[in-house]
């Protein structure tokens, strides 16, 4: 009897990586690779056309997001599996990545072996994230566990917590930038972040926000640095 090979889609808009990842996967004899594309567009249309046991799918895409690629790919295609494969570890992309539907998390610097068993599991029917990020999602469950009494600033990256502060005692763009040594364009992104993740349209609704529900950093952030 002969084993059916598992069908895959590889998407990246990277010509480089596109290449490489086909390489890989062609000297594997359990694989088949059925295409390679490079946008969120020809995903969609790849997938629905080709049927793909499995989609090796970048996060960022240069017309789109590769997590609404996912979620379009699991909606029209329900039995195709995705990985997403990306050079980012972020909480955000990572959280987004599996409540699209997601079947793996591969980070690229990561030794090739992790990818070819994300694909294996995948093809499954199971799930295998990197190493690298396994943790993460272990905090991330914890904190979605916690309920409702869960620490409020959660959704926040390290440098969020750092900046949410500062900004609640006053202190512009410019002069974050200076204290925490970044840009202040960087500065401005943060900020911007940190209002969507509390679902607030202002600044002094944030600072309002950090007062009610951490004083103790408001008061840590007023010390002189």
């Amino acid at each position: 009897m002969i084993e059916q090979r598992t069908r895959i889609l590889v998407v990246d808009d990277l010509q480089l990586v596109q290449l490489g990842l086909c390489a890989l996967l062609k000297t594997d004899s359990r694989f088949f690779l059925v295409d390679a594309v490079g946008t969120v567009a020809e995903a969609l249309e790849a997938a629905q056309k080709w049927q793909p046991d499995v989609v090796v799918l970048d996060v960022r895409l240069p017309d789109g997001s590769g997590v609404e690629a996912c979620r379009d790919i699991r909606s029209a295609v329900p039995h195709t599996r995705v990985i997403m494969h990306t050079a980012h570890a972020d909480d955000d992309t990572l959280a987004a990545s599996i409540l699209a539907g997601a079947s793996g998390y591969v980070l690229k610097q990561s030794d090739p072996a992790h990818l070819i068993d994300a694909i294996e599991a995948a093809a499954r029917g199971e799930s295998l994230l990197d190493p690298a990020v396994t943790h993460k999602v272990l905090a991330w469950i914890q904190r979605l566990g916690a309920g409702p009494d869960a620490d409020p600033l959660a959704g926040l990256t390290e440098q969020e917590r750092r900046i949410l502060p500062l900004v609640a005692t006053g202190k512009t763009n410019r002069e974050i930038a200076a204290q925490l040594f970044l840009s202040d364009q960087t500065v401005k992104g943060y900020v911007s972040s940190i209002l969507k993740k509390l679902h607030v349209a202002r600044r002094a609704e944030a600072a309002a926000f950090i007062a009610r529900e951490r004083p103790e950093l408001v008061e840590l952030a007023s010390w002189p640095s």
